[in-house]
């Protein structure tokens, strides 16, 4: 599968299958998203691979009520990173961005695997730093589902996304 076909294909369902998870899956897809530019390569991802049921168990008491079923899924990742590993040129603080660049290099290469990759925000931080050993000096950025489309599942059609004119311009803003 090309770039543009999994950009194309990726979807946040939450219908999921179990999956196997092993420790070739779980480095795939940390380098894939090692691959990702940062601001003068700092690099300043960190991931927690969450696989074991007994792991996965805990954490799900991180989560509220409506990500319910984020207990479909096989495997969790929790990014987190703070300012200090990254850039901070005048006000531009750079380690949410770059962050949020290896999170999507992992969620197009779950794509290509023929995987779902769901990141939420639905979680409480605090209890993920805990229940992950997380150092408090970090920011839990998102926690990725991962898992398989069930099949059958009917999840409706992808959200519209804004036309081009209501997001982007050429030249300048108008």
């Amino acid at each position: 599968m090309d770039v543009k076909k999994a950009i194309e294909t990726r979807r946040a369902y939450r219908e999921l299958e179990p999956i196997e998870v092993d420790e070739e899956l779980i480095r795939d897809l940390a380098e894939s998203a090692s691959l990702a530019p940062s601001c003068y390569n700092k690099q300043p991802w960190r991931f927690v691979f969450v696989k074991s049921k007994e792991k996965l168990t805990e954490l799900w008491s991180a989560l509220p009520r409506g990500n319910s079923w984020v207990k479909q899924g096989s495997l969790i990742v929790a990014v987190f990173t703070t300012k200090k590993l990254d850039c901070v040129i005048g006000e531009r603080e750079y380690f949410l961005f770059d962050s949020g660049l290896a999170s999507a290099f992992l969620v197009l290469r779950a794509t290509e695997l023929g995987l779902v990759a769901h990141p939420i925000a639905g979680y409480d931080e605090s209890r993920v730093k805990e229940v992950l050993k997380i150092p408090e000096d970090m920011r839990v950025i998102t926690l990725i589902v991962i898992g398989k489309h069930r099949e059958g599942a009917e999840e409706g059609p992808r959200p519209e996304r804004l036309k081009f004119e209501e997001f982007a311009w050429i030249d300048e803003v108008k």
